[in-house]
């Protein structure tokens, strides 16, 4: 009598797989504005490049944006021009990044481990929780992973498939491409010191030396081109136009903004075990799984699998060389997760056959479906954090009430399905609340805070306060102020000390003091102003805003330096 055949674990077919991840994903595009922290100075930088034709620097108002290069502006500039509507725009190339890059991952598990395998890559990366997030925010971070995964990928190809040399050429610029969209796009690079392992050398074929030498002049050059996209053109500006502005610029990116910003980070200092808690909160449900996957990873490296050599190799030195800086962002260890989904992959079928699997992922389902409940409910029952949440926010009672009924069914799906795909068939169930989860956030859950994580609200008010024929000016002012204003906003430099906006703009009001206003945060009212006369309109950004009538202003003042401009 044969043996028994395992239980099989399918995952939904391809087509529907497909259909999931292009719902969720792209649910809720142009639905909502851009929100803080980075993306309304990104459209900001964009619509700036259409609005000039000059697409070489980025700009934020006056002054160059400095921190990062501008090729994730480019994306969106061209967007803009394909549908022209910022609201869909801005969000395009997160979206289309997040498709190419499950596409990646699926072809490349498919030609690692079996064409049955690629789909369990795709499926682990898009349930975790960070991709969903970096796909759905318009940051630099998804189109960063895209270039580091097709540069890893084709680099893979290359150790692993004869040493082709198309590979290696893809696979360093797609590098130099990543490293002038963010500073750390190099990193794919890292994968041959894995490959020099002394456990790896009776796999490796032996070359003359002069093939040795002609692939790295050729990986040099491929790279070199990629990167030469937008430091070619910056370099001749430079040339032509030597500006000490220009060469500011160009020192500050180059030089503060990688080098310095890596070895003396100036923000978001962490400890050194950051990254632990990034991956026990924004990798989950695959998180949960590591106890299972670390003992099984540690047996593949021992027999020296190439495979899992390279894959975790570079994995644990993406996670080692951001550890090492003090300054530490959650987004920083995302190009290692589709890696690890990668070298998850093989193992995967099996593990959703073990009872523990089982139990444990259909508990992350009602867990998430408790949560969402929990919340639901007692924010319908007038509990103070959603009241909080409304007043703060300024969302509208209707809103606030979709807000919660959407998760309230969210919480609901999850028990549903958990309730449904039992046993074997838990991964599909996890699947669909993840596809779920994201359509909700993007239909629903983020327009309803949209109004005043834009800062719409916020300018609307502004607007209706100084009328049509008012004209606003702006001291310390942030991105989506600006870009919500709905009329042109003065403004007297981003990073210019507060006290020299100060002179420019008490210049600019007593021009025409009666229609002219000034639009500020309180630390930057100052001593010229009279507060009796002057209203604050809202809280965002951690201040109260302020609206400054011409009139309140006092032009004989001379306003001293800030003491937040360090002077």
């Amino acid at each position: 009598m044969p043996p028994p055949r395992p239980a099989r674990t399918p995952l939904p077919p391809r087509w529907l797989l497909l259909a999931l991840l292009l719902f969720a994903l792209a649910a809720g595009i142009g639905l909502r504005d851009p929100s803080p922290p980075d993306e309304p100075r990104f459209v900001l930088a964009a619509s700036a490049m259409v609005d000039s034709g000059d697409w070489l620097l980025p700009r934020r108002g006056r002054e160059f944006y400095a921190e990062k290069p501008p090729v994730f502006m480019w994306m969106q500039a061209a967007a803009w021009t394909l549908v022209r509507d910022w609201r869909v725009a801005f969000l395009l190339p997160s979206l289309l990044a997040a498709l190419a890059t499950l596409w990646l991952v699926r072809r490349t598990g498919a030609r690692l481990w079996s064409p049955r395998h690629g789909p369990w890559a795709a499926a682990a990366l898009f349930a975790c929780l960070q991709f969903g997030l970096q796909a759905k925010r318009a940051q630099i971070d998804m189109v960063l992973v895209l270039m580091t995964t097709l540069s890893l990928c084709a680099l893979l190809r290359y150790l692993l498939d004869g040493y082709r040399r198309r590979w290696l050429a893809l696979g360093l610029f797609a590098a130099g491409l990543g490293t002038v969209t963010k500073g750390v796009g190099f990193l794919p690079v890292l994968v041959l010191l894995p490959w020099l392992w002394p456990g790896l050398r009776r796999r490796r074929p032996r070359r003359p030396g002069a093939r040795v030498a002609g692939d790295a002049v050729l990986g040099l050059a491929a790279f070199a081109a990629g990167a030469a996209v937008w430091l070619a053109p910056l370099g001749i500006a430079l040339l032509r136009h030597p500006d000490p502005v220009l060469q500011a610029y160009a020192h500050e990116l180059l030089f503060r903004q990688t080098g310095t910003r890596y070895v003396n980070a100036w923000h978001h200092v962490q400890p050194p075990w950051y990254y632990a808690q990034v991956i026990a909160t924004l990798w989950l449900p695959g998180a949960l799984l590591l106890p299972w996957l670390l003992p099984a990873w540690w047996r593949r490296l021992r027999r020296g699998d190439p495979r899992h050599v390279l894959l975790l190799g570079w994995a644990a030195l993406v996670l080692l060389f951001f550890s090492l800086s003090p300054g530490k962002r959650e987004v920083y260890i995302f190009p290692a997760l589709p890696a690890l989904c990668l070298a998850a992959a093989p193992l995967l079928p099996a593990l959703l056959r073990r009872a523990g699997v089982q139990w444990l992922l259909s508990g992350w389902l009602l867990l998430c479906g408790a949560l969402l409940l929990g919340a639901a409910g007692s924010g319908l029952s007038d509990a103070d954090w959603a009241t909080r949440l409304g007043g703060t926010r300024g969302i509208a009672p209707a809103d606030m009430r979709a807000f919660l009924w959407a998760l309230g069914a969210l919480g609901a799906a999850a028990w549903a399905l958990a309730a449904a795909f039992r046993g074997p068939r838990v991964g599909s169930g996890l699947l669909l609340f993840t596809a779920l989860l994201w359509a909700g956030y993007g239909l629903v859950l983020a327009p309803a805070l949209d109004d005043s994580s834009s800062g719409r609200a916020l300018m609307r008010d502004v607007s209706t306060r100084i009328g049509a024929q008012g004209e606003l000016g702006a001291i310390a002012w942030r991105e989506q102020h600006m870009l919500q204003a709905g009329r042109p906003m003065q403004e007297f430099g981003f990073k210019q000390p507060l006290h020299l906006q100060w002179r420019e703009a008490a210049d600019w009001v007593a021009a025409a003091p009666e229609r002219r206003w000034l639009w500020m945060p309180e630390p930057a009212l100052g001593p010229c102003v009279d507060r009796g006369r002057a209203r604050m309109i809202g809280h965002a950004s951690r201040q109260d805003w302020w609206l400054v009538p011409g009139t309140a202003v006092d032009p004989r003042c001379s306003v001293p330096p800030f003491a937040a401009d360090g002077d």
